[in-house]
């Protein structure tokens, strides 16, 4: 398993449709996720930056299952005109490193 965190930003005005559209997850999606071994997605905004928190069973691997998933494309799409840089799924790295913890 493989806790992984995330950063995104929201394109100016973008806020109020980010928190509506994520109000609730196509049941698709939901599908396409667990099946890709995601066991939780958290996300926090704060004004229009994004932080995310997945605990999956392989990060890669699930990237690499979602690109092209049906379930996925159509939500990336919308996504895409509410974020500042577009999730184009070429990197498969975390763009968010652990630096400390409190054991």
């Amino acid at each position: 398993m493989e806790t992984v965190a995330l950063h995104t930003r929201l394109r100016a005005g973008a806020e109020a449709e980010y928190d509506r559209v994520h109000a609730t997850i196509p049941l698709e999606l939901d599908g396409a996720l667990r099946e890709a071994g995601v066991h939780s997605w958290r996300i926090w905004r704060s004004g229009r930056e994004l932080f995310h928190l997945v605990e999956v069973e392989d990060y890669r691997a699930m990237r690499e299952f979602l690109a092209s998933h049906p379930a996925n494309v159509p939500w990336q799409a919308r996504m895409a005109l509410l974020l500042e840089v577009e999730d184009d799924y070429s990197g498969a790295e975390p763009d968010v490193r652990l630096v400390w913890e409190l054991p």
